[in-house]
């Protein structure tokens, strides 16, 4: 199944980050966390897509004795019960945000015809694991204690994420399994860091290593904030690919990316999954980078996009 191989990276999304670099775009990994935050949200804001029409709503409330924050996003004209899926941002645990992620779940919900709940959570260094996860979990709880009230199907509940946001979603996966509840249909993880830091036999970290998006240097900075000085997840809470038990979990459909450090233990965990009897579907865009949810300009990107959409309605019955 791990074939690693490769092919070019898309020419417009080269282009596109030629042009970043001719204009000094620094690294992430050369900035305190709060200029980084800037420029994360630079880049993001850098795909120029229009925002898709969908109603949007902020909510707060509080779940476990810790702070919910998540932004709703639901198609207009629909008043029926909407299947959910409750999304989590990506960032490396230290970066990112409802704002960041805006047209992302903006264009999910057009998509998909779904409400899209998209959760705020504390990031690193100011808040290092487990703050991440334990606000996922609270964010998942939450969302479901009052997906009724909120015109959402309880029995349609999905969990989505990008990078970080889809360690975040398996791992809130892998505890509601635990916990008995909530049940969820679908878990969507985009090139998720599945082993949180730890070393693996993972050639796309070398073959990858240099970016084009996301580089070695840049995942152990996100690492030390997040995790210490070891720049290693404990437990499976912030590395799926640790937990000792992977049986019983919903659906999957895993994402990944060609250019993509991270391609290779995303890929081992899905098939770790697939070989505890889980059912998975593994979708891999050989000429795009990490990152790519946030590329809707570029046209293999869209596509993407649209396969998620496709994964989650399918998931949810049509």
């Amino acid at each position: 199944m791990n074939l690693g191989r490769s092919m070019m990276l898309d020419a417009q999304i080269a282009a596109l980050l030629a042009q970043a670099q001719a204009a000094g775009l620094p690294d992430l990994a050369d900035l305190p966390p709060p200029a980084a935050r800037a420029v994360y949200r630079q880049i993001l804001a850098a795909a120029d897509v229009p925002p898709a029409d969908v109603a949007v709503r902020d909510e707060e409330g509080t779940w476990g004795g810790l702070a919910v924050r998540v932004r709703c996003y639901r198609p207009h004209g629909l008043t029926q019960a909407l299947p959910t899926v409750l999304y989590f941002h990506g960032g490396g645990y230290a970066l990112g945000d409802l704002d960041g992620y805006d047209a992302v779940c903006r264009q999910l919900c057009a998509d998909s015809g779904a409400m899209v709940v998209s959760a705020a959570y504390r990031l690193a260094p100011e808040h290092p694991f487990p703050a991440a996860p334990e606000d996922a979990w609270a964010a998942l709880n939450w969302v479901a204690s009052v997906l009724a009230q909120r015109g959402g199907d309880a029995a349609r509940l999905a969990v989505a994420g990008d990078s970080a946001g889809a360690a975040l979603a398996a791992s809130v996966a892998l505890r509601a399994r635990d916990a008995g509840g909530p049940a969820l249909c679908l878990q969507l993880l985009l090139y998720p860091p599945a082993a949180g830091g730890h070393e693996g036999d993972y050639p796309s970290r070398q073959r990858h290593g240099q970016g084009p998006t996301i580089t070695l240097r840049t995942m152990a900075y996100f690492n030390h904030h997040c995790f210490g000085e070891a720049g290693c997840a404990p437990d499976e809470r912030g590395a799926p690919l640790l937990a000792r038990d992977l049986s019983g979990l919903p659906p999957t459909l895993l994402m990944l990316a060609g250019h993509d450090p991270l391609r290779d233990e995303g890929l081992a965990y899905g098939e770790a999954l697939q070989a505890a009897g889980n059912a998975l579907t593994v979708v891999e865009y050989l000429s795009l980078p990490h990152g790519f949810v946030s590329m809707g300009a570029v046209p293999a990107a869209r596509l993407a996009q649209w396969q998620m959409a496709a994964g989650l309605r399918q998931a949810f019955g049509g």
